[in-house]
């Protein structure tokens, strides 16, 4: 039997390549009581030409089972990574829904060692308890 395929979502904005890979949780979810668990991987990369630190962060997650949630803060699981071209910083973290698909995209707020600033799409995600079709991805 064939590993199950996880997908992976990016997106490029200004020089700044994020890449998404979710994962449903079956282990740590309890269906019977509304509580599906996603974990997703995030890997933010430096392709252009000028050092950028991410300052802020703002999720939009849906789910099929509740209202739509925003979550904002200061940088990524307690960092403010600074990358020079070339460079990346991976993460984990997790949603919790109350229905078996739902999705998150969103932003990255960043400032250049050169004083520009912008905002890195997040691209949009699927948080789903089956299989994902390749097209989709």
């Amino acid at each position: 039997m064939a590993a199950a395929r996880v997908p992976f979502y990016y997106r490029m904005t200004s020089g700044i390549r994020i890449t998404a890979r979710p994962t449903y949780l079956h282990s740590q979810s309890n269906p019977a009581g509304g509580q599906f668990v996603f974990t997703y991987q995030i890997r933010i990369e430096n392709a252009g030409n000028v050092a950028a630190r991410l300052m802020t962060r703002r999720w939009l997650i849906h789910d099929e089972g509740a209202i739509d949630t925003v979550v904002e803060g200061d940088g990524v699981v307690g960092e403010q990574p600074h990358l020079a071209p070339g460079q990346a910083h991976e993460y984990s973290s997790f949603c919790v829904l109350h229905a078996p698909r739902g999705w998150m995209e969103g932003s990255y707020h960043f400032v250049c060692d050169d004083g520009t600033v912008f905002d890195a799409a997040i691209p949009r995600f699927l948080l789903s308890t089956e299989p994902i079709a390749d097209s989709l991805a």
